[in-house]
């Protein structure tokens, strides 16, 4: 028997994993865990993409996380890229130390 789950439960569920990954962007000094936290809120926004899909029974919401899924694997090239250079010249992932860059 197949039973769907009700779409507030779903955008409630998005929301705390939203919660969850901010907490974690803001919270944190490292950069990796900074990246792991937008990595988590990416996947919240998709999660209630797929819900209002589901929901309302087109495929807009799940072809928009694909772009989404994209975006997030770009930014975690180019954001890992970014880490490993201040890693190399500094030493450390520490957000305060990531000034390098400056022009």
């Amino acid at each position: 028997m197949l039973e769907i789950v009700p779409y507030s439960h779903v955008l409630i569920l998005a929301a705390i994993l939203f919660a969850m990954g901010a907490g974690c962007a803001i919270a944190r000094r490292n950069l990796i865990m900074i990246l792991i936290g937008v990595e988590v809120m990416l996947s919240a926004a998709g999660l209630a993409f797929v819900g209002a899909s589901l929901r309302w029974g087109q495929l807009d919401g799940q072809a928009f996380v694909i772009f989404i899924m994209a975006v997030a694997a770009s930014e975690v090239a180019v954001g890992l890229a970014l880490i490993v250079y201040s890693q190399r010249r500094t030493g450390s992932v520490d957000r305060d130390d990531y000034n390098l860059m400056k022009g």
